[in-house]
C-alpha cells in the first residue's frame, strides 16, 4: 500500500510539474512571437530608410543630369552663334618712315594679317589634308594589290579614289570642328 500511495503521489507531482512547464512554454512562445514581430518591424523600418535614401539619390542624380544637360545646351548655343567682328585694324609692315609721302611709293606689305578675327587660326595640317594623304597612300596600296596585270595603273586609280574619299571625310570633320565654315 505504501508503494501505491508513493506512486500516486509521484504521479500527481509529475502532472503538476508538466502543467507548469506548459504554461511557461506558452508564455515563452508568446514572448518569442512578440520579439519576432518587433524584429520584423525593425527590418521593415530599415528597408523603408534604404528606399528613402535610394529615392533621394535618384532625385539628386536626375537633378544633376538636368543641370548637366542645361550646361551642355548653353555651351552648344554659345558655340553655334556666329561670331561678329567688331573691329578691324590694318597693320603696315616695312613702311619707310623717312619718306615724306604718305606711302605712295608702295614700300609696305600686307601679308594677310591685316584684319584680326575673333577666332584664332588653327595651325598644323587640317583633317582634310591628313585624310587626303592617308586615303591616297591606302588607295594606291589597295589598287596595286587588286590589279594583278597592271599594278601601276591600279595604284594610280586607287590613289585618286582613296585621296578623294579621304579629302571628303576630312573636310566634313573640319566642318564639325569649326575649322572650315559649314555650307
Amino acid at each position: 500500500m505504501r508503494k501505491i500511495i508513493l506512486a500516486g503521489f509521484l504521479s500527481v507531482f509529475l502532472m503538476t510539474a508538466c502543467k507548469k512547464d506548459d504554461s511557461v512554454a506558452e508564455k515563452s512562445l508568446e514572448a518569442q512571437k512578440l520579439e519576432f514581430r518587433a524584429r520584423q518591424l525593425e527590418i521593415e523600418k530599415q528597408k523603408l530608410a534604404i528606399e528613402k535614401e535610394k529615392m533621394v539619390y535618384e532625385a539628386q542624380k536626375k537633378a544633376d543630369s538636368i543641370s548637366e544637360t542645361k550646361k551642355a545646351r548653353a555651351a552648344a548655343e554659345n558655340n553655334s552663334r556666329p561670331q561678329v567682328i567688331r573691329e578691324t585694324r590694318t597693320i603696315y609692315r616695312d613702311r619707310n618712315s623717312n619718306s615724306g609721302s604718305s606711302g605712295s611709293n608702295g614700300n609696305y606689305a600686307n601679308n594677310g594679317s591685316g584684319t584680326s578675327q575673333g577666332t584664332t587660326q588653327k595651325k598644323g595640317w587640317s583633317k582634310a589634308a591628313k585624310g587626303t594623304v592617308i586615303g591616297t597612300v591606302g588607295g594606291a596600296a589597295a589598287g596595286a594589290l587588286i590589279a594583278k596585270k597592271n599594278r601601276g595603273l591600279g595604284a594610280v586609280i586607287g590613289g585618286v579614289v582613296g585621296g578623294a574619299t579621304g579629302y571628303t571625310i576630312g573636310r566634313s570633320q573640319d566642318r564639325k570642328d569649326g575649322r572650315v565654315q559649314p555650307r
